[in-house]
């Protein structure tokens, strides 16, 4: 089967390499402000010819990226003095081009909010130097190789993480360079054949992700959380407050914001390793894999565990074992979110009424059964049982939020093979 699948890995470029990439990324930056503001002439332009009572076929057309590089490309030709951008022409023609084909796809982003009634609409915004030196896309004649990359308009490129980029059987569609905290980093996104996954034997188990650790499974398997933004909360306060202390503007300050940046990419960086080995080594051991469908945004409204439920990063383990389980064969069943999964007793099927967060031990209030285990294993194991047979998961008791509901299993496609 063919899949997308990208490969990021980090640069180490020369000084005279650095000078070109940052023009590089301050082309597709000036390229999407100019794109932005002519847009947004345009709309103006375009409402107020409505609001005149022009037909809206006669109206005026706001500029596609197709349109907008065409005026770029006139521009270039253009000296400097009569406002022309001639000093576009010492990088490549793709950064602002995929600069404005992004800005394209921010604005239907945009109007598939505003259609869906999403609270955040999410306007395009300028992009600015100060917030950070961004990104910029390449395509056309990209070949990696064992210990560098040969881009368009740079040249060859040393990386750090050798034999890491594929080098032959992959179809290399694009390569977005960035740069985070004074490091820059390559991202190839190819399409390639990968071998059909070998048939599983049946084994089903439920992952019950959390705070106190980042997943638990039906089988007794337990993932620690490294909580990585908690172990560096009071490095991280006396850097931000030792920013509150420099003048604004000046080279110390912008010392200090380094120093927290690099901090916050350091936290990024073990988080993201934790998340990648769990769902790889989950995905890999059964082949069929029951999870809650969590509303994490919802979860995020309850303040006290915001900042805990953030840097664990619900959302992303979800979504990275989805995508590896076509990877590795398996299939993804979700359960709804109202099924009481914690509250119930995996042995007897009883739901207690009411369940503290602070309670890490489950105890079963039956009588008959009393069975006494460990909370997170307990909800791992509720929730095999829902994905395993869809009878189960109807909810004789309390669901949740004091509201009595049948809890609705969504299968998940099966992986083609």
């Amino acid at each position: 089967m063919k899949i997308l699948r990208a490969y990021k890995t980090e640069l180490d470029p020369t000084q005279k390499q650095v000078e070109s990439l940052l023009q590089h990324a301050g082309n597709a930056r000036w390229a999407y402000n100019w794109g932005l503001s002519r847009k947004n002439e345009a709309w103006a332009t375009r409402k107020a010819a409505l609001a005149a009572g022009v037909p809206k076929a006669d109206a005026p057309k706001v500029p596609t990226a197709i349109d907008l590089h065409r005026e770029l490309n006139a521009l270039k030709k253009l000296p400097a003095d009569q406002g022309g951008i001639p000093w576009m022409y010492e990088a490549s023609k793709c950064a602002p081009q995929e600069a404005l084909r992004n800005l394209d796809a921010a604005f239907k982003g945009f109007f598939r909010r505003c259609r869906s009634g999403a609270k955040r609409k999410g306007f395009p915004r300028f992009k600015s130097r100060k917030r950070g030196i961004g990104s910029f896309r390449l395509t056309g004649a990209i070949h990696p190789a064992e210990n560098s990359i040969q881009l368009p308009s740079l040249g060859s490129i040393r990386v750090k993480e050798h034999g890491y980029l594929p080098v032959r059987g992959v179809s290399i569609l694009s390569a977005t360079i960035s740069e985070k905290v004074g490091r820059w980093y390559v991202s190839l996104q190819v399409r390639q054949e990968m071998p059909e996954p070998e048939p599983k034997p049946e084994h089903v188990i439920g992952i019950d992700v959390g705070v106190k650790s980042l997943a638990n499974t039906s089988d007794g398997e337990v993932f620690e959380n490294p909580k990585a933004l908690s172990k560096v909360k009071k490095s991280l306060r006396v850097r931000q407050k030792a920013i509150s202390r420099k003048v604004k503007g000046s080279s110390n300050r912008k010392k200090a914001v380094a120093r927290v940046s690099r901090l916050h990419q350091r936290v990024a960086n073990i988080r993201r390793d934790a998340i990648h080995k769990m769902t790889t080594a989950i995905t890999k051991s059964a082949s069929i894999l029951v999870i809650e469908d969590l509303n994490v945004s919802g979860l995020l409204r309850n303040h006290r565990l915001a900042l805990s439920l953030s840097d664990a990063s619900l959302a992303e383990m979800h979504r990275q074992i989805e995508y590896k389980a076509v990877w590795y064969g398996a299939s993804v069943r979700k359960v709804d979110k109202f099924y009481p999964s914690s509250k119930r007793c995996c042995r007897c099927g009883s739901v207690k009424t009411l369940l503290g967060l602070g309670e890490r031990v489950y105890r079963c209030e039956n009588a008959a059964c009393g069975s006494v285990m460990d909370r997170d294993l307990n909800a791992a194991i509720n929730l095999k049982l829902a994905g395993s047979s869809p009878a189960s998961a109807c909810c004789p008791g309390s669901a949740g939020r004091g509201r009595k509901t049948a809890t609705k299993l969504l299968v998940g496609q099966e992986p083609s093979r």
